[in-house]
This record gives C-alpha cells, sequence and structure tokens, in this order.
C-alpha cells in the first residue's frame, strides 16, 4: 500500500479519495472536487492600493460564449464591407446600437456596460479559452487559477456548506489552478438535474461509523505522505458531508421555481442555467460560470445566429431584469465573455478567429450603466481608444469583488502571481 499510495500524481489521489467518498458516502455524481473548509470566512481585505475603492459585488455570474462571439454581428454593428446579415437596432441608449440579433439586450442596454475594445494576441480555441478564464497564457508547467479560486484565496469561503465556486454546462477544469484542489468548483453538467445522490447510504449513525472508519484508515496515510495536496483532497469528506445537511441545498433544484419563471428564462440548458446561477448568488455561492457553446461561425453564420442568438439574448436580458427586481443587481456582477471575436471579413457565409478586437460586457456589481467603453475601427478590426487587454478584464473582476489583486499569491514553485497578471482594473467602468 505504501508503494502504491507514494505514487500516485496529485490526479490519481484525487481519484482515489473519490472513491473512497462513493463508497463512504454515496455520492457518485458530485463534482471532480467539492472545495473544502477554507480556515478564514467570507470577508473583504483592504488595501487594493492605486485601485481605487469598488467592492460591491459580492457575487459573480460569469456568461461564457465559448466559440467566439462576432462582435460585429452583436455589439459593435459597422456599415459598409464589414456589415453582416443583421441591421443596426437602437437601444434602450441613445446613440448605442446593438444588432437585431439582440432586441432583448437592446431593451436592457441602460442597465449594463459594454467593452468594445477587449483585445488578446491568441487566435486559437483552446489557449484563448484558457487565455480568457485564467487572465493568464497557458504555461505546460503551471496551472492558474480562475476567478472563482482567486476570490476562495483572497476572500475565504462565501458559504458554511455551500461550496464558493460553480460552473454550469461544463467540466470543472482550468479551475483552482496552483492553488489548493479545494478551491475547484462544484461542477454541474445539467441544471435541470442540479446536485443529485446526496441523500447518505443508511442511517445516519451508520454513517457516522463509516465517516469514523474511513478517518482510522486514513490517518497513517496522511501522516507518513505529508502532502499538502492529500489534506487538501481529505476536505472533499467533510464538504460532502456539510452539502448533504445543507439546508439551502435546494438552492440547486430548479423545481423550486415557479414555470412562469424557468419559462421566461427559456426551456434549455443555457436559459436554465443563468436561472440556476440566480438562485446560487441568492444563497451566497459567490462565482458561477455558466457555459453556452456554439459560437464559432466559420460557416452559415446568419442561419447560426439566428438559431442561437435568441437562446442568449432571451435568457441574459431575463436575469438582468430578475436580479434587478429583487434587489440584487446591486452586488450582483454579471459578465458576459467568449475567447475573441471575428474578422471584419464577410462574404455572406461566415466570419474566422480575430482576436485584436472583440466585445465583452458587465453589468451591476457597481459598474456603470448604459455605458460604452472606448472605439474600435470602422470596420471593427483594430482597437482606436481605450484597449482591454483580457488581464485588465480579470483585473476588473477581482477589483469588483473587493480582491487585494495587488497582493501577490505565490505558488508551490516560489513564482508570485497576481488577479489578471498584473494588469490594472479599468476604473472607467466604474460608477
Amino acid at each position: 500500500m505504501k508503494s502504491i499510495t507514494r505514487s500516485l500524481d496529485p490526479e490519481g489521489r484525487r481519484i482515489f479519495v473519490e472513491r473512497c467518498a462513493t463508497s463512504a458516502f454515496g455520492l457518485s455524481i458530485l463534482s471532480p472536487t467539492v472545495p473544502a473548509k477554507a480556515a478564514r470566512p467570507d470577508k473583504r481585505r483592504s488595501g487594493v492600493a492605486s485601485a481605487g475603492s469598488a467592492g460591491k459585488a459580492t457575487s459573480v455570474i460569469w456568461l461564457n460564449l465559448s466559440g467566439g462571439l462576432s462582435h460585429i454581428d452583436s455589439l459593435d454593428p459597422k456599415r459598409g464591407r464589414s456589415k453582416g446579415p443583421a441591421d443596426p437596432i437602437s437601444t434602450a441608449v441613445p446613440g448605442t446600437q446593438f444588432t437585431s440579433y439582440f432586441p432583448k439586450l437592446a431593451t436592457v442596454a441602460d442597465r449594463v456596460s459594454v467593452i468594445r475594445t477587449m483585445y488578446a494576441e491568441i487566435g486559437v480555441h483552446k489557449p484563448a479559452s484558457y487565455l480568457m478564464r485564467t487572465g493568464y497564457e497557458g504555461r505546460g508547467t503551471i496551472r492558474h487559477p480562475h476567478i472563482g479560486a482567486w476570490g476562495s484565496h483572497y476572500l475565504g469561503r462565501s458559504s458554511e456548506t455551500l461550496p464558493s465556486s460553480v460552473c454550469v454546462n461544463r467540466r470543472s477544469d482550468q479551475a483552482n489552478g496552483f492553488f489548493p484542489t479545494s478551491y475547484a468548483p462544484l461542477a454541474i453538467g445539467s441544471p435541470n438535474a442540479g446536485v443529485q445522490n446526496t441523500d447518505p447510504l443508511g442511517s445516519a449513525q451508520k454513517l457516522k461509523k463509516r465517516v469514523g472508519l474511513l478517518d482510522e484508515l486514513d490517518a497513517g496515510f496522511r501522516s507518513k505522505i505529508g502532502d499538502q495536496k492529500v489534506a487538501a483532497y481529505n476536505g472533499y469528506y467533510d464538504d460532502a458531508l456539510a452539502l448533504m445537511k445543507a439546508r439551502d441545498l435546494d438552492a440547486f433544484d430548479l423545481s423550486k421555481e415557479k414555470d412562469s419563471v424557468r419559462e421566461a428564462y427559456g426551456k434549455n440548458a443555457f436559459g436554465q442555467g443563468c436561472l440556476l446561477a440566480r438562485r446560487l448568488a441568492e444563497t451566497g455561492v459567490r462565482f458561477i460560470e455558466v457555459d453556452h457553446k456554439g459560437w464559432d461561425h466559420h460557416k452559415a453564420l446568419p442561419d447560426e445566429m439566428a438559431e442561437l442568438s435568441p437562446v442568449f439574448d432571451i435568457a441574459f436580458a431575463t436575469l438582468i431584469e430578475d436580479l434587478e427586481q429583487r434587489g440584487m443587481l446591486d452586488t450582483t456582477l454579471v459578465v458576459v465573455a467568449t475567447e475573441f471575436g471575428r474578422k471584419p471579413e464577410f462574404d455572406g457565409d461566415g466570419r474566422s478567429h480575430h482576436p485584436t478586437c472583440f466585445s465583452t460586457i458587465m453589468a451591476g456589481g457597481g459598474v456603470k450603466t448604459g455605458y460604452v467603453h472606448g472605439r474600435s475601427d470602422k470596420d471593427g478590426r483594430n482597437v482606436e481608444e481605450g484597449m482591454v487587454t483580457v488581464g485588465a478584464f480579470h483585473a476588473t473582476v477581482g477589483h469588483a469583488l473587493g480582491m487585494n489583486i495587488e497582493e501577490p499569491a505565490i505558488s508551490a514553485s516560489g513564482r508570485p502571481f497576481t488577479v489578471g497578471n498584473g494588469e490594472k482594473p479599468v476604473l472607467e467602468l466604474f460608477a
């Protein structure tokens, strides 16, 4: 046993722990890693230094449009040779136009900030997606954390029983990075299914006996290995038990919502994911990512946009209005992210990848309303004014959450890292 366990890499040790938890507790489809108990409670840290004082957000709902949203066909419409199949339409903000693919978004434009000047240098999906989720270019020697993990590091856990970070419609990779495994998000593959199999196998007395036996068997292993990662994996047991007993576990159950509300968001994975995100933010989960795939329109852009855009358009506008009506918009930062934009060249079919100018959205959490940041050129090819790098985008989100983004975190290799890779937050976005 000694030689086997010592030879396990971190991934192998994680699988070992999960299998033990499955046998002991019956938790067969929880996330790859359920966040373990942090040592400190949720709190704001002072000392944002030159970044000023924001920190109104207590939760972030990160809506990821996977594939590369065409900025020209959505938030930054152009005329002339770059124009796509949709026409520009007026919005709730005089002088600001979106395209006709997004009529619902146009009605809530007075409650959001649009960034039309995002800039990156990576135009390949996997590394660009990694950059957008972490604020760092990928390296073979290290994994970088996303905002949810940074929040756990700087602010502690956001709930005594629920995870601080959740991702919906995707796996929980690209998550905790060099931070402990306990900072990884709980992965929800289907918002309609939520968290399943949380009932213990047998009575409470039997469960207590199993936990005691498991702890006894594991004690020698922990003392001999002396690995911090093993200690982090053992937090899986504590949080698995806490989650099973959580009074707020109903937050994951969309059947508790009125059918009219579920219909308003859209009866699809993304729409229901947005509704789940609202419920989780309402219950104290700090970071919720909802993934929406299908935005890679190299071919048949008119048909694909016409099919896909209403799903996002309806869900996003409903989410903003729902948060506002519940008095949550001031403390919930809603982020719309995508890995890059699309090229200005359009021949009636599709557009290729274009990282050096694209658009994103932020709403709530202390950012301005009815605001457009920056300006692209007449074709939507280059940033003319107000460039925002992906690192600055991350620093802005961290700033909104009240993190001390200038205080570095030290990786296991001894290297210092900060939210956004040293970039400064875009303070012009804040009211």
